[in-house]
């Protein structure tokens, strides 16, 4: 995969697995990730590779395990097990492997389309995304140096950005609005591949606000343990969505975080849970 593909597109990159056998597949890093592999790009190729071994159904929810850190060197084999296909919905299990070794698994069901009871929860009140900065803007008011922090493919505008430096405790919840930069398309299957790397963004956040924790002490152990996430609507992930999210408890260095995303319309689109390790050393 070349460095241009990447700069064009980020998003279509990742997704576009290399076929190896059958339900066997490679996918490769962004060229300028250096520390480890962020974790929602594995949760949507995970997804991906799924969705090659899928037709006529849609993912209606995955539940996966962060086992690993990934090299961003190495590539990443995607080997998809076909657990299940019955009339109504197929289960799917991929494990993700580099050197040998599993990073990552993915358990996803899919589901073919039909119709029967609805109801959702509103859309809170929230200030519109035209009113607010994205990151990069924040970082650029904050007098922050833009070529220190990459160009996500995925664009976040908080609700209430915590300013730089402030290291003051906060109520375990968070708004955002996010979107991809770059259209995707109607595809069902890409925009919740879109989704799921743009849901481990912020949600571990939630459960960090309570405790003043400052990122750049160096104290500060974080990563995903787990991630699950439940689609309830096809949605166009180029448009504005809202990011709900809160933590209910943290214990046992773990934060537990939940997020429900909007579209702009106020339809409930899609949900997320997380457990994250939050060591402070």
């Amino acid at each position: 995969m070349t460095q241009t593909a990447f700069e064009d597109h980020e998003l279509l990159a990742l997704l576009d697995l290399e076929t190896l056998d059958t339900d066997l597949f490679r996918g490769f890093n962004p060229p300028f990730e250096t520390r480890r592999i962020y974790g929602g790009q594995v949760v949507a190729q995970s997804l991906a590779a799924a969705y090659r071994t899928i037709e006529g159904r849609d993912c209606h929810s995955l539940h996966c395990y962060f086992i690993r850190p990934g090299n961003p060197k190495l590539p990443i084999l995607f080997q998809v097990d076909r657990a299940r296909d019955g009339g109504s919905f197929s289960v799917r299990r991929v494990v993700a492997i580099q050197n040998g070794k599993q990073i990552f698994n993915l358990a996803a069901s899919f589901q073919v389309p039909e119709t029967g009871f609805e109801h959702q929860l509103s859309m809170p009140d929230a200030p519109p995304p035209e009113s607010l900065k994205n990151e990069e803007e924040l970082r650029a008011e904050a007098g922050l140096d833009p070529s220190t922090r990459r160009i996500w493919p995925v664009e976040l505008k908080p609700c209430e950005p915590v300013p730089h430096g402030f290291v003051g405790a906060r109520e375990p919840v968070d708004m955002c609005w996010f979107r991809t930069r770059l259209p995707l398309g109607d595809d069902v299957a890409l925009n919740q591949c879109a989704l799921a790397y743009g849901s481990d963004m912020t949600l571990m956040d939630a459960s960090l606000r309570p405790h003043g924790v400052d990122w750049d002490s160096g104290r500060l152990q974080a990563a995903s343990l787990d991630h699950a996430m439940w689609f309830h609507q096809a949605t166009d992930f180029h448009n504005w969505h809202l990011f709900v999210q809160d933590s209910p408890s943290a214990s046992g260095g773990r934060g537990f975080n939940r997020g429900q995303i909007y579209a702009r319309d106020g339809r409930l689109v899609a949900e997320a849970a997380q457990e994250a390790l939050i060591r402070w050393r």
